[in-house]
This record gives structure tokens, sequence and C-alpha cells, in this order.
């Protein structure tokens, strides 16, 4: 059997449930401007590439073009964000028991997320405390988004992993394609924000519907 040093997993839909405060900020901008509120199922399929793509798909189709509105929009959202982010968020049923099993084994985690990074860093440490992850990376002005892999390869390098000695969990096609990216086996998790048939469309490793098998891996 293969043997694994490191963890690399996405945040939103594979840690933890965010889908509620995301979507009541995408809908404080929608009522700002008088227009039809999403649903959960709606923005479930909006979120995996950063709050900017996440307005774009919002804003009705005439508007998904005009740069200058959506900069706009993202900054209401961001600002509506804030105030709520931690408010419904909560880590995935057998996350937390997850994150201790892979401890106890040593294996190294981190986590590798569009979200960006000062959000994530105390999303992460308010919700799990600050001793299962050996290193959080956000996004950040100067450096690129999933799934470009610069970032996951960073972080390999910087938990002293191969390619080959590490798994990439994640609930979306933007995991997946990050993952491949940048040679790295991936693992999708179908319990986040994406259909299972979406995800086996992606054609990963494997697909797991509960984090409880995750340490089985190891």
């Amino acid at each position: 059997m293969k043997t694994y040093k490191g963890i690399i997993f996405d945040l939103d839909g594979t840690l933890l449930d965010t889908i509620e405060d995301l979507r009541d900020s995408v809908n404080d901008v929608m009522k700002i401007y008088g227009w039809k509120e999403h649903d959960t199922k709606a923005c479930k399929q909006m979120v995996g590439n950063g709050f900017r793509k996440l307005i774009k798909r919002a804003l009705p189709e005439d508007k998904q073009k005009n740069e200058l509105f959506i900069d706009e929009a993202v900054n209401q959202f961001s600002k509506a964000y804030q105030k709520r982010y931690l408010n419904k968020t909560i880590p995935y049923e057998g996350i937390l028991k997850l994150l201790e099993s892979l401890e106890e084994k040593g294996i190294k985690i981190a986590v590798v997320t569009n979200k960006p990074h000062k959000s994530a860093v105390k999303m992460v440490e308010t919700l799990f405390g600050k001793d299962y992850f050996d290193l959080i990376t956000g996004s950040k002005n100067d450096t690129p988004r999933k799934p470009n892999p610069a970032t996951t390869k960073q972080t390999l390098q910087k938990l002293g992993c191969k390619a080959g000695e590490a798994i990439f969990f994640g609930d979306s096609d933007v995991d997946i394609e990050t993952a491949k990216n940048a040679d790295i086996e991936a693992i999708a998790c179908s319990w986040g924000f994406r259909s299972f048939e979406s995800l086996l469309a992606k054609s990963p490793s494997a697909i797991l519907d509960e984090p409880k098998y995750i340490s089985k891996l190891f």
C-alpha cells in the first residue's frame, strides 16, 4: 500500500459547511439592487472560484460583463460576509474526529482555499483551534487562485512532501483540477457543494461520501 505523508484540504464544502453564510451575504447584495434572491441549491453551484466569480455568477446576465459594477457588488458582498461568516458556518459531522485521528498518525495537514487568506485562517483557528493544521493558505492579491496549482505546490514544499506523498481532498471540480494540475492524487468529497455525478465527470481517483473514510487511507 502506498505511504502518504500529507493531506491538503479544501475549506468550504470540505471541512466547513459555509453555504448559509455565503448565501445570506449574496442575498444581501441582491436586496440592495432589488433583484431576486438565490436559494441554497443555486449558491452551491456558484462557489469554488473565489468571491468575484461567486458574485459574477449571482448577478443578472446583463451585469456579468460590467467589471466596474462587479467591483461594486463584490465590495458589498465582502462587507456583508465579513460581518457574518462565522454565524452559521460549522464543521461537517465527523471532521473533528478525523483531524484527531490524522494528528495521532503524524500526518501533515494543510488547507488550500480560494477564500481570502485572513478569513480562512480565522475560520480554521476559531472552529478547530491552532493545533491540527500545519499550514493554511488562502487567496491573496499576489497569488493565483485554484485551479492554478501554484499555492498547492508551495504548500507541498513547505510541508516537506513530494507530490506523490500527498492527497488533495475537495468537494468541487476546481479542487480536482487543482490536484491534477499539481500532479497530486485527487479524492472528491460528495458531502459538500457538488453532486456525485458532477464530481464523477471530473474523474477523481475516488469519491468519498463520509469523512470517516479518509483516515482509513493513512
